[in-house]
């Protein structure tokens, strides 16, 4: 039975700082993760929820819509994707409203960010594989 690879995990990553964004996508890529796409507002990531991504990394605070209403409407898409805001806040009831709404993680930037990317996609991987292994039909299906 085959499990999860990172080539198979679509990968989107929404922030409208174009800095944050080159700097995840390449510290994604050198992890081996292959399929990265990005969008620099909340509204473009929603119109391509049809490309089926796996794994969303969303900031909280953009200009259009912010992380929450952005985050409602990924769930309202697809409540099975993995969605981890990524905020310079680091106020705690930011947080807990996140978890609230479905998150996966909450990562605040600053240090070592791109680390504490690596292990939230260990961590999906590792779930993604267990999942696998007891629902064999789920890695079919997630394909499509």
């Amino acid at each position: 039975m085959e499990t999860t690879t990172k080539n198979k995990i679509k990968i989107f990553l929404v922030d409208d700082d174009l800095f944050c964004i080159n700097l995840y996508q390449q510290g994604i890529k050198n992890l081996g993760y292959t399929d990265v796409s990005s969008f620099s507002d909340g509204r473009s990531c929603i119109n391509n929820l049809n490309q089926n991504p796996g794994v969303i990394f969303l900031d909280h605070n953009m200009d259009n819509l912010n992380g929450f209403e952005v985050l409602k409407r990924i769930k309202s898409f697809n409540p099975n994707i993995y969605i981890v805001i990524v905020s310079a806040q680091e106020d705690i009831k930011t947080a807990l409203s996140s978890f609230k709404y479905g998150v996966f993680d909450y990562i605040v930037k600053g240090d070592n960010e791109l680390k504490k990317i690596e292990n939230v996609l260990l961590r999906i991987t590792q779930i993604q594989n267990i999942l696998i292994k007891r629902l064999p039909n789920l890695d079919e299906q997630s394909s499509h």
